[in-house]
């Protein structure tokens, strides 16, 4: 006699791990976009209250101010503080230590100082610490001294506002072209919330604004992008010619879309969100500079705010604008009508059909529920005998 055939082949059902990696089906994020949405509006609502009530902090290129750099040597940030409180009676915007080993330096930044405080503070600060020039020698010219201009800051800000609507509409052409309308429209949104979660982090976080921060904004957008047009490239495959068919909805083949490109979103993001990791510990434990780790900072939050938004937020959006008019609304109504009204009379209610897997044709009906033939779709059976 021959073996039995594995339970796999036999029908049983893969474990949820197992579905989960092949995309086919676990996770009904469409059917359950309601709870998407609410996960989406406290975090956005809880951003918003962040940025009303606590505000940004906005640094010395944004508000203007004065910048001292010396030599670091023996002295600590600590000591700094105290030297600057001692001489101005005030205390600084901040002390930190940038760099490693001989070449580390302490960077001052303050509100704008006068000449005559400038030149105060290099003197103590030389007295205190000896600081040396290049030749090793004690110097005071080993203390530099700068002042920026709020206006270079707002010149930032500004080009990168008009780079910011430049590249939203080139997104809106080209995914209009490429895709359609109504995805457009559900990639912009994700655009705006991804911005908006990590304008709130910041906000939450409490780090400075700076230039490195305002140009990694614009570089979390392509990876909102990204991941967006994977998507949607999945989904407007499954969904070619739904419309002419009544097997599945529009709603259950984006929900079948988004399950086939989870994994690959999920690891697309694990592997940019390490070497951003890796960025942020060498910023801040090993050189301390403050410019990596912001933009460090908004690069990772926006990978993850990216993943996360093209496949909870982008996606049901989008089955949401197509379910509300057009063909898309009304193929939907017609196939849930003929779902519901499957059964003949006499027959009792309607078999409920199997979750929609991968490659899965129309869920079968019971035999001998009073059908003259086969039910519309159903895998023919004559080749699959003579095979054996």
């Amino acid at each position: 006699m021959d073996k039995p055939e594995p339970a796999r082949a036999n029908g049983a059902r893969h474990t949820w791990m197992n579905r989960l990696y092949t995309g086919t089906g676990v996770l009904d994020v469409v059917g359950n976009r309601r709870r998407w949405y609410i996960i989406t509006a406290v975090i956005v609502l809880i951003c918003l209250l962040s940025m009303a009530v606590r505000g940004f902090t906005f640094g010395i290129d944004f508000v203007g101010g004065s910048r001292i750099q010396l030599p670091a040597g023996d002295a600590t940030t600590e000591q700094v503080e105290t030297v600057y409180s001692d001489v101005l009676g005030s205390e600084p915007e901040s002390v930190q230590t940038v760099g490693t080993g001989d070449t580390a330096t302490i960077l001052i930044r303050s509100e704008t100082l006068s000449a005559e405080d400038l030149g105060a503070l290099q003197t103590a600060l030389f007295d205190e610490f000896q600081p040396t020039d290049d030749s090793g020698n004690p110097s005071r010219n080993a203390i530099s001294a700068s002042d920026v201009s709020e206006t270079w800051g707002g010149q930032i800000t500004r080009q990168a506002l008009i780079a910011l609507v430049v590249f939203l509409v080139i997104v809106s052409v080209y995914i209009g072209f490429r895709y359609e309308r109504d995805m457009a429209l559900a990639a912009l949104a994700a655009l705006v919330f991804d911005l908006l979660v990590t304008a709130g982090v910041y906000s939450l976080v409490g780090f400075e604004v700076t230039p490195a921060m305002v140009i990694g904004m614009l570089t979390i957008l392509g990876f909102s992008l990204y991941d967006s047009v994977v998507v949607f490239d999945k989904v407007e495959e499954n969904t070619r010619g739904v419309t002419h068919t009544n097997r599945r909805t529009y709603g259950e083949q984006a929900n079948l879309a988004v399950n086939q490109t989870l994994m690959r979103s999920i690891n697309t993001t694990l592997i940019g969100a390490l070497p951003i990791i890796g960025l942020m510990v060498i910023a801040v434990w090993m050189l301390g500079v403050g410019t990596l780790q912001d933009l460090a900072l908004v690069q990772l939050v926006g990978t993850v705010v990216g993943a996360y938004s093209s496949i909870f937020f982008a996606t049901p959006l989008l089955v949401s604008i197509k379910e509300r008019w057009g063909p898309v609304a009304a193929h939907t109504k017609k196939v849930h009508a003929r779902r519901a009204g499957r059964a003949p009379q006499g027959a009792g209610p309607a078999p409920r059909p199997r979750p929609t897997e991968a490659g899965d044709r129309e869920p079968r009906v019971a035999r001998g529920a009073g059908t003259a033939g086969p039910a519309p779709g159903a895998r023919p059976t004559g080749k699959r005998q003579r095979r054996h």
